[in-house]
């Protein structure tokens, strides 16, 4: 069983809440709210927020009881850029400059354990074999004797 919370525009740049949402995929909830409430980070407040919110959602959607926090794993989060104000500051001769003020929006998906540990993003990106693709094997060594150098000709000799 999954649930959903999702947060809109959001006044924090998209690639400064991306830091914090990082952290969070693939962990339990008792841990990921541990690692929001310590970030030093002004995003981690939205996201906290934002998580404890998908839990509520997940424990009102369950029907057959109460689920421990320590049973739901953050099963997907994701942060999509959002509406951007553009804003003018003036600049020396007359000029001008554009601020863009960037929003976002944040969704985290939660779901119950099946029983299993959650899959990290290492479990995804590991080569699947130690060749690298596109890699020139090296030719195979010849099993005869390598050849003498040439005797080095003399100043007489002519060509």
């Amino acid at each position: 069983m999954e649930a959903q919370a999702i947060n809109r525009y959001i006044g924090t740049s998209p690639r400064k809440m991306r830091l914090v949402i990082d952290l969070i995929r693939g962990k339990s909830v008792p841990e990921a709210l541990h690692i929001l409430h310590f970030s030093p980070k002004h995003a981690s407040k939205v996201a906290e927020k934002v998580l404890r919110s998908a839990v509520a959602n997940l424990q009102n959607k369950d029907e057959g009881g109460r689920l421990e926090p320590e049973e739901i794993v953050v099963r997907r989060a994701t942060v999509d850029g959002g509406m951007t104000m553009k804003r003018i500051s003036p600049a020396p001769m007359g000029r001008a400059f554009r601020i863009r003020k960037r929003s976002n929006h944040v969704t985290i998906v939660v779901a119950a354990r099946d029983g299993k540990p959650a899959r990290t993003l290492k479990s995804k990106m590991a080569p699947k074999s130690k060749e690298r693709p596109g890699a020139q094997k090296a030719p195979p060594k010849s099993k005869l004797a390598p050849k003498a150098p040439a005797p080095p000709k003399s100043k007489n000799e002519t060509k």
